[in-house]
């Protein structure tokens, strides 16, 4: 572990065997970049992490793993977007994805292995978010892989919902002279939903998925990929090895609102996204995925992520 400069900032990187991991705990708990030295020498990045990244607009940074908390993707209240309706009745704003990955943490725990950070709430998530809480973000890394947990703590008197998740931009492709087509994934979905997007509603998803698909299958973004056999997504190289591994909670089969998303900005991106969620977007309104800790109690969620 050691801290590095990089245009202007104070970063720390962790090698772990053949990974190198490169974060700023500070700004949304973000682990930027995940790079992996192969046994010829050469480096592939699992992680993808733009060279020009604006650090002053850090959240929209498309690149790393950006923290979603309290919520996923995109809240509704009665179809106005960008709003949340909790138990007390009162209407309240929150951005895209919720707090975290704009938000300031403060580290708790570093060492050879990982970190522990700490959200601190600003005025804007108190506004957005008005509760007694402990939200931390664990790392652990490996030689080939990682795990994060989140832990939510209900400091207040009265049930604490959220329904958060992860946003990896996977670096795809990873092979010279390949392109998005020649790779595939494979998601244990029985059951595929899109968000209605006037509404935030959920409706139903397409219907021609199959089990294995290509990676270049535009059916493929924005889905929410649920009712999950496994909880593990595959994805890689058509006939080689370097798959990349995610598995959504500890369990062999998650809960049946357990959500994989499948999403990238363009079909010439360097980055496919798999983001392992405790629901769907906008699960504050639906309910589906919608947790409730209880006062006094804590609730985790853990994913894990390795190349085989």
């Amino acid at each position: 572990m050691e801290k590095i400069s990089y245009q202007g900032q104070t970063l720390t990187r962790w090698r772990v065997s053949q990974s190198t991991f490169l974060a700023l705990p500070e700004k949304g708990a973000r682990l930027m970049n995940w790079s992996l030295t192969l046994g010829d020498g050469s480096v592939r990045d699992v992680l993808y992490w733009p060279e020009n990244a604006d650090f002053a607009d850090f959240a929209k940074v498309r690149g790393g793993n950006p923290i979603l908390f309290p919520f996923n993707g995109r809240c509704f209240d009665h179809g106005e977007i960008f709003f949340w309706r909790a138990a007390d009745g009162v209407k309240r704003a929150i951005p895209l994805h919720g707090l975290a990955r704009q938000g300031d943490f403060k580290v708790t725990q570093i060492d050879a292995r990982g970190f522990t950070a700490r959200f601190m709430p600003g005025d804007e998530a108190r506004a957005a978010y008005p509760f007694d809480y402990e939200f931390t973000v664990t790392y652990r890394f490996e030689p080939f892989g990682l795990t994060c947990e989140f832990a939510l703590l209900n400091l207040g008197k009265e049930p604490l919902p959220w329904s958060a998740g992860h946003h990896f931009y996977f670096t795809v492709p990873w092979s010279e002279g390949t392109k998005r087509g020649d790779y595939l994934i494979r998601i244990p979905a029985t059951k595929r939903l899109k968000q209605d997007p006037k509404t935030g509603q959920l409706i139903p998803g397409p219907t021609t998925l199959m089990p294995e698909e290509n990676l270049a299958n535009k059916d493929l973004i924005d889905t929410f990929h649920t009712a999950l056999r496994s909880n593990e997504v595959v994805f890689g190289e058509k006939g080689k090895p370097g798959d990349v591994i995610v598995r959504l909670g500890a369990n062999k089969v998650p809960p049946p609102e357990a959500t994989f998303v499948t999403w990238s900005l363009a079909d010439d991106s360097p980055f496919y996204c798999v983001e392992p969620w405790m629901g769907p977007a906008n699960a504050a309104e639906h309910k589906v995925g919608l947790h409730l800790v209880a006062p006094g109690a804590t609730e985790k969620f853990t994913v894990s992520v390795a190349v085989k």
